[in-house]
């Protein structure tokens, strides 16, 4: 749902079926998503992404399964030791390509499920949904908008019981379409800063979420259930 700071709401966006994206669709992705994460999970590592270009490129990228508070490093032995052993599964399982890379997540990194957003609540994130908002946006954004940036938080309302569970939670971003102000410029005192804006939604309704490619995640603090929403 969309609302801004005074507190009005405007209707859900839509909540369509799930739809299964064509890679997933494809049997011979299918096979390849399968003989990669079995190998990557297998050596210990958490499979964050599968790119194949047209020209035969094999990009895996991997990532330490996330505990709270710790946050290790993909070296550069941890890419060399993936390479190694899915090159010889890739080979085994008859799966062509002409180069196999192996890389750690870059800022842009996608988020694929639960444990990502939790584990990014609180950054700057973008999103697309995969339909416009249509009559959901109520005036408050323009009807056939389907991206947005904003800081993740838990959706107003969600318990801390809810957040340690396992069942699906419910996500918002919150932003403000105030312009940002360049460095050395001059900020009036007067100046009226339009309201926080805030988009609920759930993962099915996403065609795409990633971290939103900034240097430095300052934004807002992460909001915990129960607490008010923050000013700013």
């Amino acid at each position: 749902m969309l609302h801004d700071q005074t507190g009005g709401f405007s209707p859900p966006v839509f909540f369509g079926r799930y739809i299964v994206e064509p890679f997933r669709k494809d049997p011979i992705r299918v096979a390849l998503q399968q003989i990669v994460e079995e190998t990557v999970t297998g050596l210990g590592y958490d499979l964050v992404e599968i790119e194949r270009s047209a020209g035969g490129l094999l990009r895996i990228t991997i990532d330490w399964p996330w505990e709270k508070g710790v946050e290790p490093s993909i070296t550069v032995e941890d890419c060399e030791k993936v390479n190694r052993q899915l090159q010889f599964s890739l080979e085994v399982d008859g799966v062509e390509y002409t180069r196999l890379e192996i890389s750690s997540p870059g800022i842009d990194r996608p988020l694929r499920n639960d444990t990502d957003f939790k584990r990014f609540v609180g950054h700057l994130i973008d999103i697309t949904l995969k339909a416009p908002m249509g009559e959901a946006a109520a005036g408050l954004v323009n009807a056939s908008r389907k991206k947005f940036r904003g800081t993740l938080e838990y959706l107003e309302g969600t318990s801390q019981n809810e957040v340690q569970s396992d069942a699906p939670v419910q996500w918002q971003i919150v932003w403000s379409d105030a312009p940002e102000v360049k460095p050395g410029q001059r900020v009036s005192k007067k100046r009226v800063l339009p309201p926080l804006q805030a988009l609920g939604f759930t993962r099915e309704e996403l065609r795409e979420a990633r971290l939103a490619p900034v240097v430095d995640f300052k934004g807002r603090k992460p909001k915990l259930p129960g607490e008010s929403p923050a000013q700013e």
